[in-house]
């Protein structure tokens, strides 16, 4: 391995603030890379829940889109806002949070770019274990692949989420499918063979030679993201886990069609705030 150069992947106990630092910092590094590598697949102003391409005007998951409009909609570790952007075009009222500074300048960048697109969305900074909004700010909260994969302490995320929306209020969010912690993240082949536990919880984190981590993800099985949400003060109405399209030729990492129309990659959980 070359220290100066190559992270060292490895699986050891980070702690939430440790987690919360790092993932800040690898988002800041990286952002320029993500939104030039998957942009074109994200689009500027599409809504998509993960890698096999699920569009949310075509799932819905959030409720009809005709009622949206007028809707105050969270939207936490957004990136570049494009899903926000999405829900502005609908008539809603979007705010887009990030942990990453870089993230959201880009979101800066996109909306620069096209000024004539409708509605506006507001960008925050923030950690989403920390939300600085008030109890029941919003109508409805969702996340693509934001946060939830990255913190050490989901039910934190959860409960602020819950406390931020109005009873009744419906959080979507997705994040890898907890089976693929078992498999390689690789494409091809050798990404079809169970190499590790899937019930192992210790994070993935890549390190510097030093031993200081410059990446962290945690894992959940399916069963503790059902009981994570319940615990929140959530009830669960439904777990989608979306099927590769025959449309959607590419890779992206570890997924690939040659995986995806095998294993699930993503899980979507539909959840309502308890009254």
């Amino acid at each position: 391995m070359n220290q100066d150069h190559e992270p060292e992947a490895t699986r050891r106990d980070a702690s939430d603030t440790e987690s919360s630092r790092v993932n800040r910092g690898w988002w800041d590094r990286n952002a320029d890379e993500y939104q030039s590598e998957h942009g074109a697949f994200l689009g500027d102003d599409r809504f998509v829940w993960g890698p096999e391409g699920l569009d949310e005007a075509e799932a819905a998951l959030l409720g009809p889109v005709a009622e949206l409009k007028g809707r105050r909609i969270l939207e936490i570790g957004a990136g570049a806002a494009q899903c926000s952007r999405w829900l502005a075009a609908q008539g809603a009222h979007p705010v887009a949070l990030d942990l990453s500074h870089r993230q959201l300048q880009h979101a800066l960048r996109i909306a620069d770019a096209a000024p004539g697109t409708p509605g506006t969305t507001d960008l925050v900074e923030a950690d989403a274990g920390a939300l600085p909004f008030r109890d029941g700010s919003f109508d409805l909260a969702c996340s693509a692949y934001g946060a939830l994969p990255f913190v050490a302490d989901p039910v934190q995320v959860l409960r602020e989420v819950r406390r931020v929306l109005r009873p009744g209020g419906r959080f979507v969010f997705s994040v890898t499918h907890p089976i693929r912690w078992a498999f390689p993240d690789e494409p091809g082949p050798e990404g079809l063979s169970v190499a590790a536990s899937y019930f192992d919880r210790t994070p993935y984190v890549e390190q510097d030679g030093t031993g200081r981590a410059v990446y962290v993800e945690h894992h959940r099985t399916v069963g503790d993201r059902v009981r994570d949400v319940v615990t929140a003060g959530f009830r669960l109405l439904d777990l989608v886990e979306p099927e590769w399209p025959e449309w959607n030729t590419q890779e992206w990492g570890g997924w690939s069609p040659l995986r995806g129309h095998l294993i699930p990659g993503t899980a979507i959980f539909v959840c309502e705030a308890e009254a």
